[in-house]
């Protein structure tokens, strides 16, 4: 299994809107991601989703995600 990529958390919110735009974001420039909802079922107030890349790609993404967070 030499072709498994270590994947690493770039961001994390507790508001699905806001993870689906930073996900569009990060998808849009190419880069792979996944979206982890890490929330409880019956209390979304309770934990997190979380956006996931490859670690090569984490720079990159997080960059743009800073850019993102600027704009606002």
């Amino acid at each position: 299994m030499k072709d498994e990529k270590k994947w690493v958390c770039i961001f994390k919110t507790s508001n699905r809107f806001e993870a689906e735009a930073v996900k569009g974001n990060i998808e849009s420039a190419d880069i792979p991601c996944v979206m982890i909802n890490k929330q409880d079922s019956s209390y979304l107030s309770f934990g997190y989703i979380e956006i996931h890349v490859p670690d090569s790609f984490s720079h990159t993404a997080q960059m743009l995600i800073n850019n993102q967070i600027d704009q606002q």
